[in-house]
């Protein structure tokens, strides 16, 4: 209620982590520590017992660790659930987690970042605090493993993907649900820390039949292949002699950097006009609007997540204020909507 200050649980087995992080929360007068855990038994006991309206865990703790908490929580008491990750340790159970249904992981602080680290951390919060506890229930995915009757001449020749919060789950569900013959290459910008991105394209490439990999600078386009942009760059895709590549891209971009999606968005509308789809997923902020737009104005196809299947409508509700988006799929539907498309 308005108001109200967000009644937030911490869980982490670092005794220092916890003071740290409970001294930076309280800084925010909207924000209320309402107690801490040393571990995710208690922190699930806590919760129960105190109904809090924000869960922050750390992933790696010994014994009960933060996939116990989100499942244990999202099958009792859903409710949006902030993981901490250690920069020393990359646990690829954050994608269990978020398909569980958490609301997004972020990193420990370092020492020299804490300003800067508690804005991004209150921040976070508070959309969590916003966000429908429904949406985050755990999302069945079945991968499609059949193959698809397709025209010999299709419409579009790429498919560019932008996401955020709630992205991982979401790009899992779309790349899943396309078929194993899709003849034109896929480029994803998800907002992710770098050291993850190669944890998660391990992960796509076992959810679906297509080839997976991180994008390099240079690499030519494949037909039936995901490429990721890198989470410490920003990436285009600029036409050569021998068809699309790959370019590492060193501009700031406003709305997001490393990786923007507005930056792979327009160069996806330069280099292949009216035969590029750019689909915008669900997200913090207002990047994609923009590189959205210019494909759009090229001729090509723009979709974006429609607000009920967001967990965060932000960056799509962006997109769809400025023009850029022509249609508003829900999230189950997208695949298929692509698939009739081509």
């Amino acid at each position: 209620m308005p108001g109200s200050r967000i009644k937030t649980l911490l869980i982490d087995d670092s005794g220092f982590m916890r003071i740290v992080l409970s001294d930076l929360l309280r800084k925010d007068e909207t924000i209320d520590v309402v107690a801490t855990a040393c571990n995710g038994l208690e922190g699930v006991r806590k919760a129960k017992h105190l109904r809090p309206d924000v869960v922050i865990t750390d992933m790696t703790m010994p014994e009960y660790d933060g996939l116990y908490v989100v499942q244990q929580l999202m099958k009792y008491l859903p409710l949006p659930i902030i993981l901490l990750s250690s920069l020393e340790r990359t646990n690829p159970k954050i994608f269990d987690a978020l398909k569980e249904g958490a609301f997004d992981f972020v990193d420990k602080p370092k020492n020299e970042e804490v300003s800067e680290y508690y804005a991004s951390l209150t921040h976070m919060v508070h959309e969590a605090f916003l966000a429908d506890s429904v949406k985050l229930r755990t999302r069945s995915i079945q991968s499609n493993t059949h193959k698809h009757s397709f025209a010999a001449s299709l419409n579009y020749s790429i498919i560019t993907i932008g996401a955020s919060t709630g992205g991982p789950s979401a790009i899992e569900l779309i790349v899943s649900n396309l078929p194993r013959n899709i003849s034109i290459p896929i480029v994803i910008a998800q907002h992710m820390p770098p050291r993850f991105i190669e944890s998660f394209a391990a992960r796509l490439a076992d959810s679906t039949g297509l080839m997976v990999s991180v994008a390099r600078d240079g690499e030519h386009l494949q037909n039936n292949h995901i490429y990721l942009a890198p989470g410490d760059v920003n990436v285009r895709i600029a036409s050569s002699g021998a068809g699309a590549v790959i370019r590492y891209h060193h501009e700031v971009y406003k709305e997001f950097n490393c990786p923007s999606i507005d930056c792979l968005l327009e160069s996806a509308a330069e280099a292949y006009g009216n035969r590029a789809i750019g689909v915008i997923l669900t997200g913090m902020g207002r990047d994609g609007a923009a590189g959205l737009r210019k494909i759009r104005e090229a001729g090509g196809l723009t979709i974006t997540q429609d607000k009920d299947s967001s967990i965060v409508y932000g960056m799509p509700r962006a997109a769809v204020e400025t023009g850029s988006s022509m249609y508003q799929v829900p999230l189950a539907e997208i695949s298929n909507f692509i698939v009739s498309a081509l």
